[in-house]
């Protein structure tokens, strides 16, 4: 194995592995890698919690550099040995062949040659200049390559600190995330444990009222079928009595019969089945919050409660708002879906009606949280699937686009589109069930395929207006 190069080992040693350039003013970190004091501050910039080196990526106490004046001396003493080596005047190079000073430079082979060269066959009719003066010409050219590079570098050394800078911000990110998930999973396993011990205290406590009330019901049915039992067994003697006999004090007999018929008790106490309902609610609200956190760590949800943390998506109950609907379309009873007639039917042509473009708007609107509902589209041959803002026009022709206030996709003739401006074609056929996905908070409405689960077409975030959102078809 070759020996390894002295003077590269030694500039690698005194060049800062920020800037790649001599160190300035060097300091050293604890885990003993050294960089120039400007070129770690500005890497640090910005930064409140401990830092890391950009090397071994160990991290450290902010502000914790040592100054290294033995590696500034070793530093100046290189520069000091290269600047001898540029100072000393080198030995008069010869030519080879003719043993002469080369004095000359030939512009064709590139070469520095001597005055017998210039003379020969070889170099007859090439253009030749004095050494120094090629010197110059290519030193200027050589200089404006390396301010050229040394441009670039800086560009380099700026992205670096740049990528390093946003790298930090990302590990900062991960940090609070990770306390930030530690703590809701703290706070739901106490909430769970509070509810797991409130709802058994509670069950316990119905258990004591359902036996009471078995014991109180059974003791009340025991006595009236004891009581039925004896005018039974009277009422059977009484029948197998002679005539004359049985008819002795018939009339009371009857009498007694009739007011002592048995009442039914009553199936539950009012208060005992108030306390089943009660506890019953709970049960299933729990159930809702399980079927939640499942939800919302497992992917999309499909349950039907709403739920207000900004930070999940929640199921939308959408319905359509008859007081929109476009005369030609039919929406059912319970207002989940519409078709297309051809026969206008005959509605109060009011200011909420659309009265031109054959569309209708869902009877919820909102202005806050994350939201989604799934529309059927099925294999219609025409169709539009999205949302408008509240302040739509409902009156002769609308743009179908953001600037009039709808952001959907659109199947017509044959063609997938997002109704943007202009409209963009969509590369696939569209699915029998589309996911509309609406964050108020970011602006944003995106659409995927229910089937699937793959994403169609996404506005880009802020393009709502803060105005309150309604579903559109």
């Amino acid at each position: 194995m070759a020996a390894a190069n002295p003077a590269k080992t030694l500039q690698d040693e005194v060049t800062c592995p920020i800037c790649l350039d001599y160190f300035k003013n060097p300091v050293s970190l604890d885990c003993d890698h050294s960089f120039c004091r400007a070129c770690i501050t500005q890497c640090w910039r910005g930064l409140t919690a401990d830092i890391s080196c950009p090397q071994c990526r160990r991290t450290f106490p902010q502000g914790n550099l040592r100054p290294n004046r033995q590696l500034r001396s070793i530093v100046d003493a290189a520069r000091e040995l290269r600047l001898q080596a540029w100072r000393e005047p080198a030995a008069e190079r010869l030519c080879e062949k003719h043993q002469e000073p080369l004095k000359l430079f030939c512009r064709e082979d590139e070469i520095l040659i001597c005055l017998v060269c210039d003379r020969s066959k070889g170099h007859q009719g090439h253009t030749v200049i004095p050494a120094e003066e090629a010197a110059e010409e290519f030193q200027e050219r050589l200089q404006a390559h390396l301010k050229t590079l040394r441009a670039e570098r800086e560009k380099l050394l700026e992205l670096k600190v740049s990528r390093e800078e946003t790298s930090q911000e990302y590990l900062k990110w991960t940090v609070a995330e990770r306390q930030k998930i530690v703590a809701e999973f703290q706070q739901l396993q106490q909430f769970l444990e509070e509810q797991e011990q409130l709802l058994l205290v509670q069950l316990e406590k119905l258990d004591r009222m359902i036996v009471k009330a078995r014991t109180e019901t059974l003791t009340k049915l025991s006595v009236q079928i004891s009581r039925l039992s004896e005018r039974i067994w009277e009422l059977e003697g009484k029948c197998q009595k002679p005539g004359s006999e049985f008819l002795q004090d018939v009339r009371s007999t009857l009498s007694r019969c009739e007011k002592g018929q048995a009442q039914k008790p009553e199936e539950m106490a009012p208060e005992l089945e108030e306390q089943v309902r009660g506890f019953s609610q709970k049960a299933i609200a729990l159930s809702e919050i399980l079927r939640e956190f499942k939800g919302t760590y497992g992917g999309w949800r499909r349950e039907s409660e709403t739920v207000e943390e900004e930070w999940r998506w929640s199921i939308a109950k959408v319905t359509l708002d008859p007081a929109t609907v476009h005369p030609n379309l039919i929406p059912s009873e319970d207002g989940k879906c519409v078709k297309w007639t051809g026969t206008m039917q005959p509605r109060t042509n009011t200011p909420e009606r659309f009265d031109y473009q054959p569309c209708v708007l869902g009877h919820e609107g909102f202005t806050l949280g994350r939201h989604f509902w799934e529309v059927e589209v099925g294999n219609g041959s025409c169709w539009g699937v999205g949302v408008a803002r509240e302040s739509v026009s409902r009156k002769g022709w609308i743009s179908l686009s953001p600037k009039g206030g709808i952001w959907a996709l659109q199947w017509w003739g044959g063609e997938f589109q997002a109704l943007t401006d202009p409209r963009i074609p969509l590369p696939l056929r569209p699915p029998s069930r589309i996911r509309v996905c609406l964050d108020c908070d970011g602006g944003q409405v995106t659409f995927i395929d229910a089937g699937a689960e793959t994403p169609i077409f996404s506005f880009p975030p802020g393009s709502l207006p803060g105005e309150r959102i309604r579903p559109w078809i």
